[in-house]
């Protein structure tokens, strides 16, 4: 058993307007995400299956083609493999729980995270 505060994990400026903070178990990773008002996270995809649940803020996602906002107390699943991006539409904090474990996140093969991407139109 392992109890963690997110105010002692180390929180990670990927690019300037995407921060993360992340606890990677045996078969799950847990993050919190920080997303200023007007990042898009770049489209992709991965294997995990993903829930997003959102802290404080709403974040418009494009999950294969169809446009869904997700607002405070709203959490959002992702099946394995679906194509999505996410725009803030405020200054967002979310909880993304991913299952297997996000290995390129472990491994830094998160490029698409790791510079500014072009403001949504």
């Amino acid at each position: 058993m392992q109890v963690y505060e997110w105010d002692q994990i180390e929180k990670e400026q990927l690019n300037p307007s995407f921060a993360r903070q992340v606890i990677h178990a045996e078969t799950v990773t847990l993050a919190r995400v920080y997303l200023s008002k007007g990042y898009t996270v770049p489209t992709h995809s991965h294997v995990n299956e993903q829930l997003s649940l959102i802290e404080k803020g709403e974040l418009k996602f494009i999950l294969d083609g169809k446009a869904v906002v997700v607002k405070t107390g709203e959490v959002l699943r992702i099946p394995p493999n679906v194509p999505h991006s996410a725009e803030a539409l405020e200054d967002t904090v979310g909880i993304d729980f991913f299952s297997p474990v996000r290995e390129d996140w472990r491994d830094g093969k998160d490029a698409y995270l790791r510079t500014p991407a072009t403001p949504a139109k």
